[in-house]
C-alpha cells in the first residue's frame, strides 16, 4: 500500500499537475482573459500591504529561483564549483534567511486579508485558500532546515534533486528512493504541487503577465502643445518622432 502510495504522489500526481498547470493557464487566458489579474486593495491599510507585500514578493521570487536552480542543476555542473555539502550549506543559509523574511510578509498579508471586514468582504475563497496554502508550504520549508542540516552530506538534497530532474525530463526515479525522506520533505513536496494543480484558477495567472520587460524599455515622454495645429502648418518639431524628442 505505501509503495502505490508514492507511486501516484510522486509519479502520476506530477505530471497531473503540470498538465493542469500548462493547459489550465492558456485555457483561462484565451477565454477569460478579464478575470487575468491581481485584484487590487491597496487603498485599505496601505502600510501594511506595503510591508507585506514588498518582503513576500521580493524573497518568494529568489526561492523559486533558487529552487528551480537547486533542484534542476545537474550534479556534475555543480560540482565543478563546489562540492555538495557546500551547495547543501548555501541552500541551508540562503534559503533559510529568505523563508524567514517571506514568512514576516506573507503572515503581514494573511493577517491584513482575514482580519480587515473591508479586505475579507472582497477576497474570494480561492484568494483566502492560496494565502493559506502558501503560509502552511513556506512554514513547512522553515521546518526541513534542521533536518538539511541532520543531512550535512547533502543525501536528502541529491535524492529530491534526482527526483525533479527526472520528471521533468520523463524518466521518473523509483518512487521507493523517496520513503527514507523525512516527513517534512515529503509534505512541502505534495503541497508544492498542488499550488501547481490551482495556480490557473486563482489570481497567481497574474505572474504569467509580470511586467518584467519593463527594465529594458526605452523611457518615453509626451509632449503636449498649446497651438492650433491645422492642415498644412505642422511645424517640423511635431512631425519628428516621440523618440526623437525625449
Amino acid at each position: 500500500m505505501r509503495d502505490i502510495t508514492f507511486t501516484i504522489l510522486f509519479v502520476w500526481y506530477p505530471y497531473v499537475c503540470l498538465t493542469v498547470f500548462l493547459l489550465g493557464s492558456l485555457i483561462r487566458y484565451d477565454r477569460e482573459q478579464y478575470s487575468w489579474k491581481a485584484s487590487s486593495s491597496q487603498i485599505l491599510r496601505k502600510k501594511q500591504l506595503a510591508w507585506g507585500s514588498n518582503l513576500f514578493h521580493f524573497s518568494i521570487l529568489f526561492l523559486l529561483f533558487g529552487h528551480t536552480l537547486g533542484l534542476l542543476t545537474p550534479t556534475s555542473i555543480y560540482t565543478l564549483l563546489m562540492t555538495v555539502e557546500q551547495k547543501q550549506l548555501v541552500a541551508v543559509i540562503a534559503g533559510g534567511v529568505a523563508g524567514v523574511v517571506c514568512f514576516v510578509g506573507l503572515s503581514l498579508l494573511l493577517h491584513r486579508r482575514l482580519f480587515d471586514v473591508r479586505i475579507r468582504a472582497t477576497s474570494t475563497r480561492m484568494d483566502i485558500a492560496v494565502l493559506i496554502i502558501l503560509w502552511v508550504q513556506l512554514t513547512l520549508g522553515l521546518i526541513t532546515l534542521p533536518y538539511s542540516l541532520a543531512h550535512s552530506d547533502g543525501s536528502a538534497m541529491l535524492i529530491l534533486a534526482h527526483w525533479a530532474q527526472g520528471i521533468l525530463t520523463l524518466q521518473p526515479v523509483d518512487p521507493n528512493t523517496l520513503q527514507g525522506l523525512d516527513w517534512p520533505y515529503l509534505v512541502h513536496l505534495v503541497l508544492g504541487m498542488t499550488l501547481f494543480l490551482i495556480f490557473p484558477f486563482s489570481r497567481l495567472v497574474h505572474i504569467w503577465s509580470a511586467p518584467v520587460w519593463y527594465l529594458g524599455r526605452r523611457g518615453y515622454q509626451v509632449v503636449r502643445t498649446r497651438r492650433v495645429l491645422t492642415t498644412g502648418s505642422v511645424s517640423e518639431s511635431t512631425r519628428q518622432p516621440a523618440e526623437l524628442r525625449q
